[in-house]
């Protein structure tokens, strides 16, 4: 037993004498020392041969430190077990009565002290093996960064010295200064064309069938509704505005002042780890999970609200009408519009800071300028205000509210959206339909506008009822269609809309209107007879 206690003497004296030396006159790094900015700046220098000997001698002083705790970790064990068989043997022994109480009391001590000492080592030789495990993945993860650094570094000194010697042969190329402003036209900036609602619990959606329009159209020749007009009907002259309804369009002629781009470039094709995202989503609330940016648009939702504007040429022909009901039909295509782009970009824009704003000055070219800003962050609002050297003005205050219902999601801007003509005082009020993003679960992502919209002019208190029809797979009707009816203060319709909201709106003057016989489900619709229809809006091809 003396010879084991000798024993652990010098082996502790050796790792006591060993311990100075592995610390050496350099403390151990923290770990979070090891890490460095490898965000890939130009400004960044080359690694200096400093930073390298430190980076190394931070790894050999990890790896003798653990040694150390090796060594220490087996110095514990064999002592506490040397300590085990002593006071095993003095158990063993013939001794009195006192002195035996006493041993027990150290017994049970010793006891204690073992079931405490063998945690402690089973928690060492965890860590011990955790973090000879974790010292060679950091060792060749730094590696391997210092590595791709050198040849990121080795790459932009090849890219700096290629661009330099492109620039000498540039300019010492011939002919160069026969034009010297075509480089510049050529490589100018391109900023880019902008492209282009409350609902309850018990909200209801019936069938196609049931869901259609009240009202049934009925087309007569020109020639026939002259004779039929007189004075029964007593609306507005369907010809004296023909040249507004449907003449040339009012989009300034000739080229833009300044060159842009007509499309964005392509997505690129990043990998994503679905699995990483359904792990950091379990047991959050759907509003706070974090979503990654593959599923945004490379825009903030001020300039995607900016982008209603798109066919703000309906609202420059509105404003030489001279009936309030053709203006009215002009500025319900124009809010149609709006949805045209919607069935092809499915994907969310991103958030704006509070305080943020997205200007578009267009006054050279289109004659107008909006201002957009986001003035709350929680609930998402921002404010718009948008004016026309044409003559209107248009603002709105807009809220997003959202539900998620299962297998979609609905989507309800709150707020309204104004339109002044200053020359006629006409001013126009309403709300956006509601949104609803369909196989949020499983399947392809697809987008559908419903509900109702009603325009109202508060001067002459004409209105407009659009409806957003629902998609059906059983349904016969055109997909994604939009009727409407404009009619004045005292409820007498004078146009009859239709179209869908991805393609094209059309008007059609209500030469008579006539009551139907009840259908079989018990509704009376009514028949209107009506001029042929005239085209509104119809969307831009895309890029």
């Amino acid at each position: 037993m003396r010879s084991e206690r000798g024993g652990g003497k010098a082996a502790a004296a050796a790792a006591a004498a060993r311990a100075p030396a592995a610390s050496g006159p350099d403390p151990l790094p923290h770990p979070g020392a090891l890490s460095w900015d490898d965000s890939g700046d130009d400004d960044d220098e080359t690694a200096s041969p400093a930073d390298k000997s430190e980076l190394h001698c931070a790894i050999k002083s990890l790896s003798l430190k653990l040694d150390d705790l090796s060594t220490c970790n087996d110095l514990i064990a064999k002592h506490g077990a040397a300590l085990q068989r002593s006071l095993s043997e003095l158990d063993g022994l013939k001794i009195p009565y006192e002195s035996s109480e006493k041993l027990k009391v150290v017994n049970e001590r010793a006891t204690l002290f073992r079931i405490t000492s063998n945690a402690m080592i089973n928690a060492c030789r965890d860590f011990l093996e955790l973090a000879e495990i974790h010292s060679r993945k950091w060792q060749r993860a730094l590696q391997y960064e210092q590595e791709q650094r050198i040849h990121l570094e080795e790459t932009i000194e090849q890219l700096a010295r290629q661009h330099n010697s492109l620039e000498r042969a540039f300019r010492s190329a011939p002919g160069r200064a026969a034009n010297p402003t075509k480089s510049f036209s050529e490589g100018s900036l391109l900023t880019p064309k902008g492209e282009d609602s409350e609902e309850d619990e018990d909200t209801e959606y019936f069938d196609a069938m049931e869901d259609s329009t009240s009202f049934i159209t009925v087309i007569t020749e020109a020639k026939e509704d002259r004779k039929a007009e007189g004075g029964t009907t007593g609306s507005v002259d369907w010809t004296s505005s023909d040249n507004v309804l449907d003449g040339a369009s009012l989009v300034p002629k000739g080229p833009p002042k300044v060159k842009r781009r007509v499309r964005i470039p392509d997505k690129p094709n990043y990998s994503l780890n679905l699995w990483s995202i359904m792990k950091n989503c379990i047991g959050r609330e759907l509003s706070k999970i974090p979503m990654p940016v593959n599923f945004n648009e490379p825009l903030s939702m001020l300039q995607r609200l900016t982008e209603d504007l798109e066919y703000h040429h309906l609202l420059d022909k509105a404003v030489h009408c001279t009936s309030s009901a053709e203006q009215m039909c002009l500025v319900a295509a124009f809010s149609v519009s709006s949805y045209s782009t919607t069935v092809h970009r499915i994907a969310k824009p991103f958030n704006p800071m509070l305080g943020e704003t997205f200007e578009l000055d267009r006054l050279d070219d289109m004659g107008l300028r909006s201002l957009c800003e986001q003035v709350s962050h929680h609930p998402p609002s921002a404010a718009h205000y948008v004016f026309s050297k044409h003559g209107w003005s248009l603002w709105q205050e807009i809220t997003i509210s959202s539900k998620f219902r299962g297998k979609y999601l609905s989507i309800m801007p709150l707020g309204a959206i104004h339109l002044e003509f200053q020359a006629s005082g006409n001013h126009y009020v309403w709300r956006k339909s509601t949104s609803t993003v369909h196989n949020i679960i499983v399947g392809k992502l697809w987008i559908d506008q419903t509900g109702d919209i009603e325009i109202v002019n508060h001067k002459t208190q004409d209105r407009c009822q659009l409806k957003f029809l629902p998609y059906s797979y059983f349904s016969k009707e055109v997909a994604r269609k939009v009727t409407g009816v404009v009619s004045d203060s005292h409820g007498k319709a004078h146009y009859v809309l239709s179209g869908s909201w991805d393609e094209q709106m059309e008007c059609a003057k209500i030469v008579q209107s006539s009551p139907s016989s009840p259908g079989s489900d018990g509704k009376q619709k009514t028949v209107y007879q009506t001029l042929p229809a005239k085209l509104l809006w119809k969307k831009y091809p895309l890029p």
